[in-house]
């Protein structure tokens, strides 16, 4: 088998190594900037596939299947983001003879639509927020359902995902606006304006259950992980566990997940992301059916390699191994590392990375995507890596986290180490004392003022050192209130030369 990686960055090589463990050889497709990308570099071939746009590039299906077809490649991981949960691409694949790592497209259609995904769910009996179970036609349906649900509520896009196309709806005023602004966006970000509404969990925590199936009608669930910690609705630093989890409650999330997967007959690794209430009541919020961003603290934790997994899957083995296989050892945190500028919230920070330490030591590991000299583009996702630390205990985790931090060195452009560092001493992130919210109250306590500093004072204190060091060194240290000996001893050795 010849593996297709249709992605980009820190994915992308971490689909690869998994490949390259099993010994299959690997392809690259890569847009205009990205030819000098790691991914690239790391792959057995490569092969360009266009401009910078995604729309011109990485959305390209025809582009990707003939780079698949002139590569001879004949299965494709699609990774997630750009078209990982495309049914269409995955039934093209599945035309062109070429096995799509990944799910059938009649799942991923199952899935992919909120509101039939709720139907199916509460048809499955699986609990879901109350709300709406089709998309309105009309915004008088969705004021209709407020009046007699009540404030708050959430207007969101049927076809929605990633943090696009959601809205929290506090006040009636405010009801309008907010239904054409989710439309607007759910139409730009994902060609379907159909939206529907649900009613708004107070204080609720994000918990999402890694499942796992084969095409022989076997399915497990992996344990449940933290996301509640999010910014704009997109999740910045998960743990696996989670920290309010339970055994018993362990147990019931795992069965509802793998029921879930079963209700649209679901093979490959797949997440059922749920919300849960301060009363430790949880409901089906949707179904991600590609790999996660967050899969490694899974990994780390249950001791499954995830991705290798999907091939065996796709390649239509067995999972070969059954529920009670499954255990879970110690606890896993994961820092996305971005490139952008907390101090500046959290505005993108492309550029030049002019140098690199990744942190190392025991229980770390690092999803990496760039090295020294590579240039951040503008174009894309600015996440640079995934750092992810393994500990006995949380406690430990955490200060595992925050030692490789501090290792942690990228210079030419701004990250957001410093924030996480910030928040892995915050008081309450320790104690798990937060809810989706959290973040947002937090930030404008974050104090950046002593963060590293920029590479414009960092390279004049360097070279402000070094001077100081060579007059030292030298013995030409300049005098407080006269002219330097060195110039003196040139102007008498030029008077001299008069002489």
């Amino acid at each position: 088998m010849k593996v297709l990686v249709a992605n980009r960055g820190e994915i992308a090589v971490r689909v690869m190594r998994a490949c390259r463990e099993l010994g299959y050889p690997t392809v690259a497709v890569y847009s205009e900037p990205d030819r000098a990308a790691l991914h690239v570099v790391y792959a057995d071939e490569a092969m360009p596939i266009g401009p910078a746009p995604s729309r011109d590039s990485y959305l390209r299906i025809d582009r990707i299947l003939d780079a698949a077809k002139r590569t001879g490649a004949d299965a494709i991981h699609p990774g997630y983001g750009f078209l990982a949960e495309n049914a269409g691409f995955a039934r093209a694949c599945r035309d062109a003879g070429i096995t799509f790592i990944g799910p059938s497209p009649e799942s991923i259609e199952a899935m992919g639509s909120k509101t039939e995904a709720r139907q199916r769910m509460q048809a499955a009996g699986v609990p879901i927020v109350p709300g709406l179970l089709e998309a309105v036609k009309s915004f008088d349906e969705i004021a209709v359902f407020a009046t007699e649900a009540g404030f708050p509520i959430m207007i969101k896009a049927s076809a929605g995902g990633g943090g696009k196309g959601l809205r929290l709806v506090e006040r009636e005023e405010d009801l309008h606006p907010a239904f054409e602004r989710v439309t607007s966006e759910a139409q730009s970000f994902f060609g379907d304006g159909a939206v529907y509404a649900e009613k708004f969990i107070a204080h609720p925590r994000h918990i999402e259950v890694q499942v796992l199936g084969d095409q022989h009608g076997n399915i497990v669930h992996v344990g449940e992980r933290e996301c509640t910690l999010q910014r704009r609705h997109q999740k910045v630093v998960e743990e696996c566990p989670s920290p309010v989890v339970d055994r018993e409650l362990r147990e019931r999330l795992g069965a509802m997940a793998v029921k879930a997967a079963a209700a649209v007959n679901y093979y490959s690794a797949g997440t059922i992301e749920c919300l849960m209430g301060q009363d430790k009541q949880f409901y089906f919020l949707e179904m991600n059916t590609r790999l996660q961003v967050e899969h490694p603290v899974t990994e780390m934790v249950w001791g499954i390699d995830l991705v290798k997994a999907q091939i065996r899957v796709a390649r239509g083995e067995k999972l070969g191994i059954s529920q009670g296989d499954l255990s879970p050892s110690g606890h896993a945190v994961e820092c996305r590392i971005y490139a952008e500028d907390p101090a500046r919230n959290f505005a993108p920070s492309p550029g030049l990375i002019r140098h690199l330490t990744l942190p190392q030591g025991p229980g770390v590991r690092n999803d990496n995507g760039v090295y020294s000299g590579y240039t951040v583009p503008v174009y894309y996702d600015p996440m640079l890596s995934k750092l992810i630390c393994h500990a006995g205990t949380r406690g430990e985790a955490i200060d595992r986290m925050l030692r490789a931090l501090q290792e942690y060195r990228v210079d030419g452009i701004q990250t957001t180490i410093p924030f996480f560092t910030f928040l892995m001493q915050h008081p309450d992130f320790r104690t798990a004392n937060f809810d989706t919210g959290f973040l947002d109250k937090l930030l404008p306590e974050l104090d950046l003022q002593h963060r590293p500093a920029s590479d414009a004072t960092r390279d004049a204190a360097i070279i402000a050192a070094a001077i100081m060091a060579f007059e030292e060194s030298q013995n030409v240290r300049l005098p407080e209130e006269t002219e330097s000996r060195w110039r003196q001893a040139g102007r008498l050795e030029a008077l001299r030369g008069r002489d």
